[in-house]
């Protein structure tokens, strides 16, 4: 069983809580694969959507994955790219989003811009997929906890709303997500 865990804009895959389940997940068997995703400073679609097919490969029911903020939204754009009657095992998404109504910067609104405005087909994402969860933060200054209908809604997801996790970061304290980890569990009991 293979775990891709996407990281988000700005991000590695060795900050927040990915070390911690990386470990967890290969002491349950996965082989957990946590890309540097390119330019993380100004993601975007053009380059980041063909990095991760290239990576991944051919996916089937023993594929997961496991995104945080804009990389929930790059597993999105890359599912429903895929043309294959294939699903994958499941996904966790961490603080995705579908609208970023707090962005400050004029900097922000360009990078995110074609992220917000390009739709997504979850129609197909959601017919690749067995299982998805998506994770929310009562109090995270990036995304609108409101998302969450968006989430169950269009993808039916399972939803799960955190107290007092920000946007899932260390600087917010977030070093452990024990609700990401055990819902990859439930996806393979």
């Amino acid at each position: 069983m293979r775990v891709f865990m996407i990281h988000g804009w700005d991000g590695f895959p060795e900050n927040h809580w990915f070390p911690w389940l990386k470990e967890k997940l290969e002491e349950l068997g996965f082989d957990v694969i946590t890309p540097q995703m390119p330019s993380p400073e100004k993601p975007t679609i053009e380059i980041w959507i063909p990095f991760l097919k290239k990576i991944v490969g051919t996916i089937d029911k023993n594929t997961f994955f496991v995104g945080h903020s804009i990389g929930c939204q790059a597993i999105m754009r890359y599912l429903e790219t895929v043309d294959t009657k294939s699903k994958v095992g499941g996904i966790v998404f961490v603080a995705g989003f579908f609208h970023l109504p707090f962005l400050k910067t004029r900097a922000e609104k360009i990078i995110a811009k074609p992220w917000l405005e390009t739709p997504i087909n979850t129609d197909m994402v959601r017919k690749h997929a067995l299982h998805i969860t998506a994770i929310f933060s009562d109090d995270d200054p990036d995304v609108s906890v409101d998302d969450a209908v968006l989430f169950k809604e269009r993808l039916t997801a399972t939803i799960i709303v955190e107290k007092n996790k920000g946007h899932f970061t260390s600087e917010q304290g977030v070093e452990i997500l024990p609700s990401a980890l055990d819902s990859i569990k439930e996806m393979i009991a």
